[in-house]
């Protein structure tokens, strides 16, 4: 799914019902999840903001860079955020076979099991492509696959950090997900809009919380 929009149309929504796009609830509940880490120098700045502001959160890690900075997935598990399967070295899945994309996923639990010693069944298709047969191996396995309500396009450096604020604060409601990215692409939009947007929603009656495993 090569999206262009901010907030997922509700017939995109309806066409792909098995994914998770939102989470409907009672609490005014906001769902924030951080794909592509976890790194240095962008996960421990945003576990930092997160545990500031009380809020747990979800991560899509690559299970690479599990391998590379252990101690980080550490303290996000410690911290009590939830995890999810973002594959070993964020695959397209409609540019590799189902063997080696399976294979990679399986991988990144090898890395991630080290650590946490108990699986995950959240998974976040990296560039949200995965092919229909792909999606239902994954879901018979038991995976919950979670797209998203809103993506902030943070990653996108053409885009103005004001412009990516307004963009999620004027499509969010109870129970959007809306894609940050902890990587070092999206550092320079996230450092700007992360704060803002849990201050904004806070001020406007939202709560957070993590996605369930």
């Amino acid at each position: 799914m090569n999206l262009f929009w901010t907030k997922t149309p509700y017939l995109i929504k309806k066409l792909f019902s098995n994914y998770v796009w939102n989470i409907p609830n009672t609490k005014n509940e906001i769902f924030l999840t951080f794909d592509d880490g976890p790194i240095p120098e962008v996960t421990e700045w945003v576990l930092d903001i997160l545990a500031k502001e009380a809020i747990k959160a979800t991560f899509f890690c690559i299970g690479d860079n599990i391998r590379k900075h252990p101690h980080i997935l550490k303290r996000i598990i410690n911290e009590g955020h939830s995890i999810g399967n973002h594959t070993l070295n964020h695959l397209n899945g409609w540019k590799n076979n189902n063997e080696k994309y399976f294979n990679n996923i399986e991988l990144f639990n090898s890395e991630y099991e080290k650590i946490s010693k108990k699986p995950t069944r959240l998974f976040r298709p990296p560039y949200g492509k995965i092919k229909p047969s792909q999606s239902y191996y994954l879901r018979k396995k038991g995976y919950k696959i979670i797209m998203w309500d809103i993506i902030s396009y943070d990653f996108d450096k053409k885009l103005k950090s004001e412009k990516c604020l307004k963009n999620i604060i004027s499509n969010c409601n109870t129970g959007s997900v809306i894609v940050f990215h902890d990587s070092l692409k999206a550092e320079k939009n996230l450092k700007f809009v992360l704060p803002k947007t849990i201050q904004i929603l806070k001020e406007k009656g939202y709560t957070f919380n993590s996605i369930k495993n």
